[in-house]
Formats: C-alpha cells, structure tokens, sequence
C-alpha cells in the first residue's frame, strides 16, 4: 500500500472516539503547494476531451448530417453515461486500496480509453458511410458514449482525491486550483480548430466529412490527455487505510463495509439536496448552451443555419475562440478571487457567479456582432467556473470521510439528471421558441437566474472543523 504522500511522522490526534462537535471535523494536514499542484493538475488533461467535446460536438453531428430539431437526443448520452458511472466508480473505489493507490488505478485504466475514442469521434464522417446515414450518425453516438464514460472515469479520481487529502483550510483553493486548470485544459482544446486553420490547416471538407482542422485537434487533445495523466499517475501517492482513517475520525474497516448506493441516497446529507435544487436549473441552462451556441452564433452573426456553410464552420472556429476568452476569464477569476475567498462566504460566490452565467446567456440572445460576444462570454466564464467549485465546496464539507467517493459520484447525478431532463425537454423547448437557436440561449439564462434564487434554500454550508494541530505550511 502506498504511505501517506506528506507528514508521515506527524503526530495525529487521538480518535477513539468521535469529537463531540455540531459539525464534522477532521485532523487532515495541509499539504504542500506542490502536492495540490499535482492532485489538481491532472484536471487539465481530462478537460481537454470535455471541451473538445462540448465545444464541438454540435458542429460534429451536424456535419455528418444530424437534423438540428433533434440534436438533443445526442446530447443525452453523455449524461447518462455520467448518472451511472461516477457512482459506480466511488463505490468501488472506496474499497481499493492496492500499491498504485485508491483512485489511480481507476485513471490508469480509463485515460488510454478516453484517448482512443478522441481519435475515433471526429472521424464519424470519414469511414465511407454516408451523410446523414444511420451509421455515421450511430457510429458518432456509440464514440460520443464511449468517449463519456472514459472521461467520467477519468474525471472521478481527480475529484475524490480532494476530498481525501485536502483539509478546510485548503478546500476552497483546491477546487479553485483544480477547475482553472481544467479551464486551461479548456483554452488548449477549444483553440486548436482556429489555430490550425490559422496555419493553413483545411476548415471546410467535402459533406457530411468533419474538417482536418478538427480533427487533428482531437489527435492533439489525446496525446495531452496521456501525458497529463501519466504524470497525475505517477506523482500523486495517496494515504494508505490506517493513515486515512486516522485523519478522518473513522473506523480503519470502514472501507470493506460500504452501503448499497440507494442507502446512501437515502441517508444523504441535507446539504446534497438544498445545493442539488440549484444544480437542477443551473445545469438545464448550461446543456442548452453546450447545444445550440454554435448554432446562435451561426444564425444571429453569420446569418446561416447550413451546417455546410463556410459561415456556419466560421460560427463554430469563433466559438471556439469564445471558449478559450471565457476560460481564460474562468483562471483569472478562480486564481485572484475564488480560491481567495472566506469558506464562510461560499453562499455569495456562488449566488455572485450564477448571476454573473445568467446574465451572460441572455445577452448572447440580443448581439449580432462577433466581437461582441467576447463580453457575455467573460461572465459565463466566471459562472461556470463557480459552478465547478462552490457546490463541491458546501456538499463535501458535509461529509465525514466515509464513503466519500461514493457520495462525490453520487453527487455528480445533480449535473447528469438535469442535463438529461434538459435534452428530453429541448424537443418541445425548440419549436416553443420557434426552431430558434438564439430563443435557445434565453432559455438556459432563465433557467439559470432560477438556480440564482434557488441558492437561498442552502442552509447546511458550514465548514468542516480543522482539529489538526497547527499543521505546517
């Protein structure tokens, strides 16, 4: 088994018996910078394939001749993939314990997966099959699935290990840490398709072929996938049962007797459903983002709703330039405030960057200019990156160390049901708006001013209770 990645000589706190303390409490010590550089880091690698993903499957499906008024049913894979995946994952990686560690193993076998379905997708058009035929539109379905349930299962590790290692103190820098550089994984993979064809790289292909430039930034976001992981892997040595279970007050045993997935549903702290109202609506506004942006900007800027166009692929290099401004906005906000703020605060960061994501998507609805949108998109940054953070925040603060990547995998069906509930609803949601991908926009800021409002039921958002006894920095 792996020995504790820091202080393994430091004196721990008696726990024969529980602290008598209205919240729960732990004696975990703060880790070097260096440590949570390299527990938050691998988020980087894993972000590539979501916004690859994000940023260009619509423009993906499209192409290959996906009928826009139905797009929401690709949409829906990914998400479900996600509901029963990542509980799965923490379930079981809550009883592994081996000498590569608890969660590594988990991305040691996911991360070469994810890698080869990033080569695979954007080729959904290239095999011979055909525009707008059942099997390049299936094909591209079982890669988006396939490419969903690898990168959930990379992406688990990374989140558990926070909540294993990393104290109070140092929570509200961790997630901060971790979401900006998943957002500089974001600025990498979103950029590719505009620089590539900067430098000559071909935007346009023959119908129902997904361009060059796409294609090869894909081949480009999975070799940094690999890499990225292999050095997470490599780096990261997570504490072993003993040390974990002394730093967290619980039974060292606690591991071998995990609960059925629906108990711990059941037994869920109230914080997991106040926080999981507001991810209902905040995440319903950004699956209808991830949709149809590309589409909006396509129709409201270039004036085109031809998937073959030269303006509509322009549409879709520009958002990807959009993406890259609102996930440099993202690591400016989480380096300079959010991984700054006071653990008591979380409640107003939380409400300040969901008005900041609602307001960003209903002016996308109203600009017609290019550049314009640079301004929306810096809100949505900040949005989303909160999105990423303060709900993480609050919920794990409510957890003892017990089946803690169970409940971070169960945690994550309030992002999955909703995007699913959003997809299943954009059928009847689009012909409301009349077949309009910008009405598409103002949408998902309503619904995301709803989860600004919804934030007033969270009630259990205290901290943990630090009982380390004065860790060194």
């Amino acid at each position: 088994m792996n020995q504790p990645a820091v202080h393994p000589n430091k004196p721990i706190a008696d726990v024969s018996s529980k602290p008598k303390t209205s919240t729960i409490a732990n004696s975990l010590p703060n880790l070097p910078l260096k440590t949570i550089f390299a527990i938050t880091f691998g988020f980087c690698g894993v972000n590539m394939a979501f916004s690859l993903q994000s940023s260009q499957m619509s423009r993906i499906f499209q192409t290959i001749g996906a009928d826009p008024t139905k797009l929401g049913l690709f949409f829906i894979l990914p998400p479900l993939a996600g509901l029963f995946v990542q509980p799965l994952v923490g379930k079981y990686s809550d009883r592994t314990w081996t000498r590569f560690g608890r969660r590594m193993p988990y991305l040691l076998f996911s991360a070469p997966l994810a890698a080869l379905v990033m080569v695979l997708l954007p080729n959904a058009g290239s095999f011979g099959f055909g525009y707008a035929s059942t099997a390049a539109l299936l094909f591209g379905a079982i890669a988006i699935l396939f490419m969903d349930l690898s990168s959930n299962v990379c992406m688990q590790p990374f989140r558990m290990i926070i909540g294993d290692m990393v104290n109070e103190n140092q929570k509200d820098k961790a997630w901060s840490w971790q979401q900006a550089f998943s957002n500089l994984g974001g600025v990498l993979a979103t950029i590719l398709p505009f620089v590539l064809t900067y430098f000559g790289v071909a935007n346009t292909a023959q119908k129902g072929v997904v361009p060059l430039s796409v294609r090869i930034a894909f081949y480009i976001g999975a070799i940094i996938l690999l890499g990225i992981s292999a050095y997470t892997i490599h780096t990261v040595k997570e504490y072993d049962p003993d040390t974990y279970a002394l730093y967290h007050h619980i039974n060292p045993e606690q591991h071998k007797h995990t609960k059925p997935i629906w108990q711990l549903v059941k037994e869920a702290p109230k914080a997991f459903w106040e926080v999981a109202l507001v991810q209902l609506f905040a995440w319903i506004g950004i699956q209808y983002m991830w949709t149809y942006t590309t589409g909006a900007i396509a129709e409201n800027v270039w004036h085109t709703t031809n998937a073959a166009s030269a303006g509509y692929q322009a549409a879709g290099n520009w958002y990807g330039i959009l993406t890259f401004i609102q996930s440099m906005a993202a690591v400016l906000y989480g380096f300079l405030v959010l991984s700054r703020t006071n653990p008591y605060k979380r409640k107003f960061w939380y409400r300040f960057g969901l008005a900041s994501f609602a307001v960003g998507l209903v002016w996308v609805f109203f600009i017609h200019n290019q550049y314009l949108l640079i301004a929306p998109f810096c809100l949505i940054g900040i949005g989303f990156f909160t999105v990423h953070v303060e709900p993480f925040n609050i919920f794990t603060s409510s957890l003892d160390g017990a089946n803690e990547g169970s409940y971070i995998g169960i945690f994550n069906g309030t992002i999955c049901l909703p995007q699913i509930l959003a997809s299943v609803a954009s059928f009847m949601v689009f012909k409301f708006v009349g077949n309009s991908m910008p009405g598409m926009m103002l949408i998902a800021g309503i619904s995301m001013f709803i989860a600004v409002l919804a934030i007033s039921i969270i009630k259990q958002d205290n901290p943990q209770e630090d009982l380390s006894e004065n860790p060194t920095k």
